[in-house]
């Protein structure tokens, strides 16, 4: 569990202090940050924007297995022995990303306790979200699922109120996640839009009330 100095720190501001041993580069919206395949050699933080994680098969079907926003890590399998990458990382909208080499990262693993525990954390965190994924995947209907996927995209339950998902995500990218077609997710939109669970107002507005279609049997 994370004390009270772990979640005082500041991944981000402990990183960008740190000279000769990290990149910070801007990528524009659909920029590969790396590519499947290319060398695991670092590990990378997301400083501002979005980066969706996605992987395509030996048939080409690809499929996104994540959207990462500011405060994410990833790559991070390049630190259990991970020689290659098994997925590709892009912007989805413009982005800062630090790069951080991976004799760099386990370095300031072993000697920052504070950054350690914090990265620890958040791996446990993803590795709870990655399960729910997959039970969400296993079990629920596309159209649960691309509920569960828009109230997290709008962060709720972390914030006082619903957030605009800005920019908007394209249908495409939701049916990726959701594992379904394009035309599925547009008629999804649509109901839940007549059934006011969102809006478009300059961007898209999730609404509290959508949680109904994700608890419903």
């Amino acid at each position: 569990m994370q004390n009270n100095a772990a979640l005082a720190f500041d991944p981000e501001a402990f990183l960008t202090r740190i000279e000769n041993v990290k990149r910070t580069r801007e990528y524009r919206s659909k920029q590969v940050v790396f590519s499947q395949g290319d060398a695991a050699d670092a590990v990378f933080f997301i400083s501002s924007g979005r980066v969706k994680l996605t992987v395509v098969s030996t048939r080409g079907k690809e499929a996104v297995i994540g959207v990462l926003e500011g405060g994410s890590f990833f790559g991070e399998g390049s630190l259990a022995g991970q020689p290659l990458r098994m997925s590709t990382a892009s912007a989805i909208q413009p982005a800062t990303v630090i790069r951080v080499g991976k004799s760099t990262m386990v370095r300031l693993l072993h000697r920052q306790p504070e950054f350690a525990e914090l990265f620890i954390a958040y791996l446990l965190t993803r590795n709870v979200r990655i399960e729910e994924d997959l039970v969400d995947q296993l079990f629920n209907s596309s159209e649960k699922r691309l509920a569960r996927i828009l109230l997290l995209l709008a962060h709720f339950g972390k914030e006082p109120r619903p957030e605009s998902v800005i920019p908007k995500v394209s249908q495409e990218t939701l049916a990726a996640m959701v594992g379904t077609t394009r035309s599925r997710v547009s008629y999804f939109m649509n109901r839940f839009r007549k059934m006011g669970f969102i809006h478009y107002n300059g961007g898209l507005q999730v609404h509290s009330a959508l949680l109904t279609v994700v608890l419903r049997d």
